[in-house]
Parts: C-alpha cells; structure tokens; sequence
C-alpha cells in the first residue's frame, strides 16, 4: 500500500534556499538528507573509510569527519577516494586546516569563520572552499558561544545562539560566498528548538539541525526525536543529524525512523506493532525483534502490521503493505495490500514475512527499474 500524505499529516517545510554538499542538495524541495560523524582517528584511513561505509549502508546522505591536526586533513585525500557518500570536514579554529581540508576533496567545512582568526584567514578559507566547490556549514553551538556574546546575554540563550550565526553569516556575505549552511545546537531540548525557531525566521538558508550531545542510545534517541521531531513538524530544518553516544549508525538508523514518523522521507521496512497482552496468541516481542533484525537489509519502502489478535490486526492490516495478526488454535491470518490473503501457523511467522516481505520489495524495485524511476 503506497503512502498517502493526507492533509492532516503533511508538514510544510519552511522555504529555503538549495546548497550542494557535493552533489547531495539541502533545501529547497530536496529530501532532508540524513547525517552522522565518524569517531574514528580520521588519520587512520582504514578505520575510517570502513566506519564511512557502514554508514553508507545504513543509508547516510552525508558523513562528517574531524580534522584537528594536518595529517587528519590529509588523510581526507585518501578517505574521499574510498567512499561514495559527500564528506564534511569538522574544523576548528586552525585555518589552515580548512584550506587543507578543501584541497583534499571535503565537500563541505564545518567551521565559524570568526573563530578563525584574522581576516586575512578567514578570506583565505573562503578562498580555498570557493576553488574548490566546497560548501560551508557554519556551527554554532551553545557550549562553545564567543566571550563577548555570553557577557552580552549574561547565560547560552536563543538571542545569544542566533546573534551569534547572525555575526558568521555576515562575514560570509562579505566575502560573497553564500554556499553554506547553518546549525544552531544545544544539550538542552527547549534551548535547541528555541534557537533554531527564531533562526529560521532571520533567514532563509538551509538549516542543519540537531540535538548536539543527547546521550546515550535510548537517552539520546527520545531527546532528538523531542527536539528534532518538534523543528521538523514545524517545517524547519533540511539536514539532520541524532548525535548518540553509540556507534554512529545507530544515528542514521534514528535519524531515518524521525523523518519515517513525520512521513517526511521514507527507506526501509517500517513495523507497526502491538506492545502486546495478555490476548496475543503468539509471542510478539521476540517475533518483532527477530523480525527487524532480518528485515534491516530492505531500503525499499514498505510497511508491515505485526498485531498480536484481532482487536486491532484487521484494523491495521488495512493500512499497511503486509500484515499478520494473531489468531486463535495456532493459525494466524497474513494480509498483503489490505486483504486476507491465507492462514499461517506459529513456527512459520518470521521467516514467511521475511519472504514476503523481500518478494514485495523485489517487485516494487524491478518495477522502478522498468520506468526510470529507481531511488
């Protein structure tokens, strides 16, 4: 059953303007792209470019890599050459780390020009993004505003997050570069979506947007799916990042199921399931368990119900692709596009939906393929 964006559910993005992170957009009309960083030693090329392309698998639009020293920014020569997916160098302070970086084929920086040092500096790395099509994203964080601004504002406020990406933009515009884009992060849920809120209004380039230093792996999903979800119902951001203290693509794993929640974008099997009771007639937390396990490898969009008896199966079947609901004696019934379809007994359950599940995948890809339309 393919996705209907009826009128309840359709958000309406703020309108912004397109820059390229390689030849990945952000903004506009183009899909909020999903993101994550590396935590490898960036000069160890092996460890990264295999950290890079685990990300890849889980479907990252963009992968960030930290540049802290001269034989980080050089290794990207090597790492570039490995990879498919746009790399963005993560650069503070040192300049000439970012020259370096957008010589060695970073297709974006992320870097606050003010902290750069002297003009001249900073002129010099808008110089080297410039020949070498490079984008910029300017970073604010609220952990690491300037001195001036938190005597200004007395505390990391909203006011003080976006003055501050207000005095970085500036300095880009005079420079006549407008290939960047902007993030505006905090720790704290409320502080992150008041920032990005009043950034939105103050201008109209893309926004990458993100909950920085969330947490642990269940900490850190609710507090991005919170803040996150909250901006993108709102319309506003463009790029996105869950930052997770975890392994990196469990970020893109979230980062997926946030955009899948909102119907904002959609890649892989998405499982509806009862929490189950004491009326389920099979055992719906293992079954759902194994069952996205051996489902993680299908990036076509496809919905599968897995309902534990019938108050709500049927219901639910209806709106989804292919769906199982708990029946009594062992035998349960199997819906595929909304209709019964034949009974199955209890052995059988995740392999047969995996089976189902990969021939629907296989038809929809084989049809894409046939009209020119493959994702």
């Amino acid at each position: 059953m393919a996705y209907v964006a009826r009128p309840y559910r359709q958000v309406h993005r703020r309108k912004s303007r397109t820059v390229y992170v390689g030849k990945v957009p952000v903004g506009g009309d183009h899909p909020i792209t999903v993101q994550s960083m590396t935590n490898t030693l960036t000069s160890d090329v092996a460890a990264t470019v295999a950290q890079i392309r685990a990300l890849e698998i889980a479907g990252a639009d963009i992968v960030r890599v930290s540049c802290p020293d001269e034989a980080s920014s050089a290794a990207l020569k090597e790492i570039v050459k490995e990879v498919t997916v746009p790399i963005v160098a993560d650069i503070h302070f040192h300049y000439k780390r970012g020259v370096e970086a957008a010589m060695n084929g970073a297709a974006c920086l992320r870097i606050n020009p003010g902290n750069i040092g002297s003009a001249d500096r900073v002129k010099e790395v808008i110089k080297a993004a410039k020949d070498n099509n490079c984008s910029i994203r300017i970073g604010v964080n609220a952990g690491s505003l300037e001195k001036d601004l938190l005597e200004q504002y007395g505390e990391p406020c909203p006011e003080a997050m976006v003055a501050s990406a207000q005095r970085h933009i500036q300095i880009l515009e005079d420079h006549d570069f407008f290939n960047f884009k902007i993030s505006c992060k905090a720790s704290d849920v409320f502080l992150a979506v008041a920032a990005y809120q009043q950034l939105a209004e103050a201008c109209d380039y893309p926004l990458h947007v993100g909950v920085t230093e969330a947490g642990g792996l269940r900490t850190g999903t609710i507090k991005s799916s919170i803040g996150i979800g909250s901006l993108l119902w709102a319309g506003i951001g463009d790029t996105i990042r869950v930052s997770l203290s975890a392994d990196p693509v469990e970020e893109i794993k979230v980062g997926f199921d946030i955009l899948k929640s909102l119907g904002l974008r959609h890649r892989g099997v998405n499982v509806i399931a009862c929490p189950s009771c004491a009326r389920q007639q099979f055992d719906v937390i293992e079954t759902v368990r194994v069952l996205e396990d051996r489902l993680a490898h299908i990036t076509t969009p496809l919905t599968v119900s897995v309902i534990g008896c019938v108050v709500n199966g049927p219901g639910e079947a209806l709106m989804t692709d292919i769906g199982f609901t708990g029946g009594g004696r062992g035998t349960h019934q199997v819906y595929i596009g909304g209709q019964p379809a034949h009974r199955l007994q209890n052995e059988d359950i995740v392999q047969h939906l995996v089976d189902l599940v990969e021939k629907k995948a296989a038809a929809i890809e084989k049809e894409r393929a046939e009209k020119g339309t493959a994702v």
